[in-house]
């Protein structure tokens, strides 16, 4: 059996990583000092064969006993909200904790996956985005903490490939969404979602023409996957090629929840991006993956998701 550790794993898609490595019958030590993260994401998964959660912050050292075949990089705050919150744990897990999770790796002589991130692109001037551009981030801006702390872990990452020989993988994550999102994640589609459930006007920044490409989670763990199973070094975009403007993303899910929201619009952040899009080029010719989940159904499934979440939470 391999055995697969995942920091973050019990975050948003760490989490749905953990069970995807599981089910296709990969052992799993999910670390995560539950920062941001849930252990009710994976409580779950704590009954089956070949799972175990390991409360650690990835800023220290971390043993793992036993053989490990590949480390998954996820620790990290994600969102805008949360990592405006903890700039400097951000700045320290992109860091000190890519460090850490890369030593790891060497000990084991496991395959190391950094999981990075399009923000990495910043406000981009080329659209869509490919791997070789170098992009367009604000290093002193508000979102630098988080752009930053991975554009830094990619190049520590790139070191170690290129210094020590280590097996690794980069890839950039775009816009994921799904289940297991929080409420007040601060993300624009767990926001509209639960203010489109609530009954409260959705909140688009600026004038709603910026664009995103949103992924359902279950496709971007695919890419995940794919990219592990590889010997690809990356950068590798996994992302949907799908791009909609906020303003009609909002629309689209008052629809959907068969809401009677209203839009209200309010002040778009600093260093927002105007536009979003990967280009996916190389993963579809590398790795043979695209995305499989269509729009309407990625979000009516996070919507039952939510319709639940919140009636608990009730």
């Amino acid at each position: 059996m391999e055995r697969a550790v995942v920091t973050g794993g019990a975050g948003f898609v760490g989490s749905h990583l953990c069970e995807a490595l599981l089910d296709r019958g990969t052992a799993v030590v999910c670390v995560d000092n539950l920062l941001t993260g849930a252990f009710a994401n994976v409580a779950r998964l704590s009954g089956r064969r070949g799972f175990e959660f390991v409360r650690h912050d990835m800023t220290r050292p971390v043993e793992v006993p036993g053989p490990v075949s590949h480390v998954f990089h996820l620790a990290s705050a994600a969102s805008p909200a949360d990592y405006l919150r903890l700039p400097i744990q951000t700045l320290d897990v992109g860091s000190l904790g890519t460090r850490n999770a890369l030593e790891l790796a060497e000990r084991s002589g496991a395959r190391f996956v950094l999981a990075s991130t399009s923000e990495v692109y910043g406000d981009p001037k080329v659209h869509p985005q490919p791997e070789e551009y170098w992009g367009n981030v604000n290093p002193v801006g508000p979102r630098s903490v988080y752009d930053e702390a991975k554009r830094f872990g990619e190049a520590l990452t790139s070191a170690f490939r290129q210094a020590r020989g280590l097996d690794t993988a980069i890839v950039r994550i775009f816009n994921t969404y799904g289940p297991r999102m929080r409420p007040d994640d601060g993300r624009a589609i767990p926001t509209f979602l639960r203010q489109a459930l609530t009954g409260e006007p959705l909140t688009v920044t600026g004038d709603g023409t910026q664009t995103r490409s949103i992924c359902h989670v279950s496709d971007t763990v695919r890419g995940i996957l794919a990219l592990a199973d590889s010997r690809h070094p990356g950068p590798m975009n996994i992302g949907s090629p799908f791009e909609i403007t906020m303003a009609d993303l909002a629309a689209l899910i008052v629809e959907l929840a068969g809401s009677s929201s209203s839009i209200r619009h309010i002040e778009r952040p600093v260093d927002d991006p105007a536009v979003r899009r990967p280009d996916t080029t190389l993963a579809r010719e590398t790795l043979g993956w695209e995305p499989k989940v269509s729009v309407e159904e990625g979000l009516l499934d996070t919507l039952g998701w939510f319709r639940r979440a919140l009636a608990r939470s009730a």
